[in-house]
């Protein structure tokens, strides 16, 4: 299915938390994953990982190319023109499209083409005026801050580090930074696309985590805002942070009942992903 992606000037999904704070641990992820994809054994560029179907090679390449679309989402924000690329993208045919059409690539020209692609964005991020990080460029959700963009690079390249190591039995970093992120990003993602397919509920969801301490709370009215608080709540998601961002990504079960009139808000993410 397509995402329908909400564009504009006034976004569906608003993160008010510093904007600028994301850039250090975005491009430590990024050039982190890289450095470890550098080292890899011919084994573990084909050993399967979390994802169906995918090995560490294709998830690679996937990522290769996010941070091709992400340079030049954030590229058109700076100039004012921000893009309408995923109009048209379907998030379950289009990766694997990509994904199938690299196949005779080997693992050392994925590899090189991952390391340079990355620096390429880390590069840029890293030029950013702080300034910039609220000028509005193209993520799945819409038209979103630049700052929202790397949000959704960071915590789509943090669970894909993690699809790649635990498969190979290698603990993956959980940097403080990092996961909180992540989890932000990941629980408010669920109800901003299940309101872009149609879902018009309201309420709040609230996240109290743990490893480390983080408490987020999302405001799902007209838009949905997510701030660093703890609040009341029609749904509270408890748990490690880790966990609770593997388990919004569709990779673990939540360990917790989720009361039937609230999984709206929780259904956004893997109705994407379902192929009916």
């Amino acid at each position: 299915m397509r995402l329908n992606p909400h564009y504009g000037t006034e976004p569906m999904l608003v993160l008010e938390v510093d904007p600028t704070a994301i850039l250090e641990p975005t491009v430590r992820q990024r050039r982190r994953l890289a450095a470890t994809a550098s080292g890899f054994t011919e084994a573990e560029w084909a050993h399967p990982s979390r994802c169906e179907g995918w090995s560490n090679r294709d998830v690679i390449v996937h990522l290769d190319g996010t941070n091709f679309f992400w340079t030049q989402s954030i590229a058109a924000g700076l100039r004012g023109e921000p893009t309408r690329f995923l109009a048209t993208f379907d998030p379950v045919t289009s990766p694997a499209t990509s994904v199938a059409q690299s196949r005779e690539l080997s693992p050392a020209a994925v590899c090189d083409r991952f390391v340079e692609s990355t620096e390429t964005l880390c590069s840029l991020l890293e030029s950013l005026e702080p300034d910039n990080w609220t000028l509005l460029a193209e993520a799945p959700p819409g038209h979103v801050s630049i700052s929202a963009v790397a949000h959704h690079a960071l915590w789509d390249a943090w669970v894909h580090e993690r699809d790649i190591m635990l498969p190979l039995g290698i603990d993956a970093v959980v940097a403080d930074d990092e996961v909180t992120a992540c989890l932000r990003w990941a629980a408010a993602l669920g109800p901003t696309l299940a309101r872009s397919r149609g879902v018009n509920g309201h309420g709040r969801l609230a996240v109290h985590a743990t490893d480390p301490d983080t408490d987020v709370l999302i405001d799902i009215g007209d838009h949905i805002v997510v701030t660093e608080q703890a609040g009341a709540a029609e749904l509270t998601l408890v748990g490690s942070a880790a966990e609770l961002v593997d388990a919004l990504s569709v990779r673990l079960p939540l360990r917790q009942a989720i009361p039937s009139e609230a999984a709206w808000m929780l259904d956004g993410l893997p109705a994407t992903f379902d192929n009916d």
